[in-house]
């Protein structure tokens, strides 16, 4: 199994590109900067050198990938990984915090199941969004 740890890019070389278009990723002369023979996407290198990132003004979040040494890998943004989770905990607190109340309110049955898959909508929508935003 290929290992998954992340080389530093070297500008010297050519790649396949991370769009899948089977296109090659060939250094443009004097700029730290990668651009594909078959897509015409640009992909500039960041200071650390193991990450590139995709120039696009279409796009409104930034696409970065690491070479594994045989393919690319998305780089991990800070937030877009942890969606599920914060989804999860989102559900529980409201169903925590809102539950009780629901239950200690004087109305039937009806008003307790509203008020429950409001709370499960409420929190279901933004991750929902998040999940979108953030994938591929």
């Amino acid at each position: 199994m290929p290992s998954q740890k992340s080389q530093k890019i070297d500008l010297n070389n050519e790649y396949p590109c991370p769009c899948r278009r089977r296109g090659s990723l060939i250094p443009i002369a004097l700029t730290d900067a990668f651009g594909c023979n078959r897509c015409q996407q640009i992909f500039v290198v960041e200071d650390t050198g193991y990450v590139i990132e995709q120039l696009s003004t279409s796009y409104p979040y930034k696409k970065a990938y690491r070479w594994t040494g045989h393919r690319w890998n998305t780089a991990n943004s800070s937030f877009g990984g942890y969606y599920l989770p914060i989804a999860v905990g989102i559900v529980f607190v409201l169903l925590v915090f809102w539950l009780p109340i629901a239950l200690h309110s004087p109305r039937g049955t009806n008003v307790i199941i509203l008020l429950a898959l409001l709370a499960v909508l409420l929190a279901l929508l933004p991750s929902l969004w998040l999940w979108l935003a953030h994938r591929r």
